[in-house]
């Protein structure tokens, strides 16, 4: 009876939160090595376009956004901590997109069920508090979530030759390249100064 608590206990505190940052890469690379996250998976929410392809979303008209789907461990790393890191690793101020990604699926968000829409609001209300300037990264409700192909997974540890958004195909390190050239984290420091996430 114990062990079968421990385990019921233990499968609740198991959750999931879906983001939009822009790049999914990006914020796929940013939580998957965060203590308490078990997984974080590229993909596709907010849309009304069933199982809809990169191709499909990026070109605009489903109403997606890219997103993460990240599952974590609520006893090591609650929701709101988890949505508080989320907000300061983005640009909170763009509505447009991010960085050097723009357009409709490249906004940010947060997908909340209807259990997780109080507290993702209250951690709006604290990073506006503590940012001293309106954020416009809504709380939307969560819906769907389509995983991305394969391809798009782990995507940022790949070191073979790769295709990036700005530019021909480059060689070793073509995510880190992407990423500095997008101006990713410069923004967010500018932004957050040293409450960026990653710091």
């Amino acid at each position: 009876m114990i062990l079968a608590l421990s385990a019921t206990t233990a499968q609740a505190e198991i959750r999931k939160a879906v983001v939009a940052g822009g790049c999914f890469w990006c914020v796929e690379s940013d939580f998957e090595g965060v203590k308490g996250v078990i997984s974080a998976v590229s993909g596709f929410s907010g849309g009304a376009t069933d199982a809809p392809s990169y191709d499909q979303v990026t070109a605009g008209g489903t109403g997606h956004y890219e997103a993460v789907e990240i599952t974590f461990d609520d006893a090591i790393l609650p929701y709101d901590r988890l949505v508080s890191m989320f907000l300061r690793s983005i640009d909170v101020t763009d509505a447009g997109g991010q960085f050097c990604d723009r357009g409709d699926s490249y906004r940010s968000a947060i997908f909340a069920t209807s259990g997780q829409r109080a507290t993702a609001m209250a951690a709006i209300a604290e990073a506006e508090a503590a940012l001293g300037r309106q954020i416009v990264t809504p709380v939307l409700p969560l819906t769907k979530f389509w995983p991305a192909d394969a391809y798009h997974q782990d995507y940022y540890k790949s070191s073979d030759i790769v295709l990036t958004r700005i530019g021909p195909k480059q060689k070793k390190n073509a995510y880190k390249f992407y990423r500095k050239s997008c101006g990713r984290d410069a923004r967010v420091k500018a932004i957050w100064g040293d409450q960026a996430f990653p710091g």
